[in-house]
Order: structure tokens, then C-alpha cells, then sequence
């Protein structure tokens, strides 16, 4: 049975990160996508020019609507934009049995801070107690942590401990932002020490890795995969979106992934 999974997320009109980037990175990875929409963001590959949030009650109506007719079997939160954004998407999906992959979008690629500093608190009180795996890079955990950026593997063990500690069962910590050759991500839970290598991939083509990674890792869990396969197999197909983006052309500044390098022809 196919997979249905829902995207929770901001809107990129350039499709390279965001909800188009959930519903690629799900439909690659062999779910269906659905997708409630928190904001929309006018931005390219240089960055965001503009954010207009949905309006609260807009987007708790979207998942009530959802939740009256579809199976739902994972959830995957992106952006959310604001305290009441986060408070909405909690009290929608409060009672959901299924797989929620949060992604905590702070700051874009180019910069532009997409959630601001008091609304870190909600997210943290209200969405890292629902999650099955939280999915920050390390200036994410730093900031959900107010700790500085964590810059060997000894300290990305300590802040997934404490993130831990916050409520998620499980947190999956990127560790693109290391410096080397090596971008090791660490998987963590109360009894998992998982180190999920990769070689670094020289290229500016890395704008909404983050929502592609966790999006495949729900559509993976959604599945009925276990966490360590889950998240062994979204590893290695980011990697691959990652090494293929330079097949496309779009944009001059950081350029998207290509999400369906497996199925690309030529």
C-alpha cells in the first residue's frame, strides 16, 4: 500500500525547498503527498524576499479537513512561521498515531530568518514532545538549545542528548555545517548511537536539503521502515539529489537538489 503523507510547510515559488520540495522528495520516495500550506514566501536561489503567514485557524482548518476523509500514515512540519502557527498545527494533529518528522526551519539558506527568536519557545514546549524524530542541522539545534554551534562530533552527541531531553523520541542531527570532507549525520535515541557517513559534495546545489531529507524520512517511516533503515536510506538519497543537482539548471545562487535523479532520463 502507498504511503499518505502529509507535508506541513511554507511554499517556495522557485520549488526547491519548502512543500514543493516535501511533495518531490515524498512522491521519489514512494509515498503520496499531501500538503497544508503555513506560509507563502516570495524567494529564489538568492533568497527570501517576502513571507505572508496563513492565517492560524486557516491552517488548523486544512488538517481537520484532511483528517475527516484521509488516512494519514507520517507527517512531516516544516516552516511554521509564528507561535499560533505552531499552536494550530499541535492542537490538529493532537491524537495522530503515526510518525511525525519535524524539521525545525529557523533560518533560510541565504539568511532570512523564518522563525522568529519568540516563537523557538513554542515549538519547543508544544511540537518536540510529538515528534518521532526531530531533524535539525547544527546551527538549528544550537539555536533550539541557545548554545553555540557545535563543531565536533563529541559536541553533536552532547546537544542530540539535550535536544532528547526536550521531548522527541529520536532526533536525527545533520552535520553539513562540520567542517572537512566528511558530512556525518548522527542518529540518537535513548538506546541508538548511529553515525551515518558521506563524503562532502563540492557544490552550491544544497537549497532545501533539509525539507528534502525530512520529508524522504517520512515517507520512509510512513512505509513501515524502522528508524536506523529509515534514515540509512534518506541519507543515501540525498546524497544522490545532492551529487545529481548538477543536471539542473535553475537559478544563479544556491540551486535546488534533484529529487528524481533516479528516474531522470539522458
Amino acid at each position: 500500500m502507498i504511503p499518505n503523507i502529509l507535508a506541513i510547510a511554507g511554499s517556495d515559488p522557485s520549488g526547491g525547498a519548502g512543500i514543493q520540495a516535501d511533495l518531490k522528495a515524498i512522491s521519489a520516495n514512494g509515498g503520496y503527498g499531501m500538503a497544508v500550506i503555513t506560509a507563502l514566501t516570495a524567494q529564489n536561489t538568492q533568497g527570501v524576499q517576502a513571507v505572508s503567514l496563513v492565517d492560524p485557524d486557516m491552517v488548523r482548518a486544512q488538517i481537520a479537513a484532511l483528517r475527516e476523509d484521509v488516512r494519514i500514515d507520517a507527517i512531516k512540519i516544516g516552516m511554521l512561521g509564528s507561535a499560533p502557527i505552531a499552536q494550530a498545527v499541535a492542537d490538529a494533529i493532537a491524537g495522530l498515531e503515526v510518525p511525525v518528522v519535524l524539521d525545525p526551519v529557523m533560518v533560510a539558506k541565504g539568511g532570512a530568518r523564518l522563525l522568529p527568536a519568540d516563537a523557538v519557545d513554542a515549538l519547543s514546549a508544544l511540537l518536540l514532545p510529538l515528534a518521532s524524530v526531530l531533524t535539525p542541522n547544527l546551527p538549528e539545534a544550537a539555536d533550539l538549545l541557545g548554545a553555540e554551534v557545535a563543531t565536533t562530533r563529541t559536541e553533536m552527541e552532547r546537544q542530540a542528548d539535550r535536544l532528547l531531553a526536550r521531548g522527541p523520541a529520536a532526533v536525527l542531527l545533520k552535520g553539513g555545517h562540520l567542517r572537512g570532507d566528511e558530512s556525518p549525520d548522527l542518529l540518537r535515541t535513548a538506546s541508538i548511537t548511529h553515525w551515518l557517513g558521506g563524503k562532502r559534495c563540492a557544490t552550491r546545489n544544497t537549497h532545501g536539503t533539509g525539507c528534502t531529507l525530512s520529508s524522504a524520512l517520512a515517507a520512509e517511516l510512513g512505509r513501515g521502515a524502522s528508524l536506523p533503515e529509515a534514515a540509512t536510506k534518506t541519507k543515501a538519497y540525498v546524497q544522490g539529489a545532492i551529487s545529481h543537482s548538477g543536471h539542473l539548471s535553475v537559478g544563479t545562487g544556491h540551486g535546488p537538489v534533484h529529487h528524481f535523479f533516479s528516474q531522470a532520463r539522458g
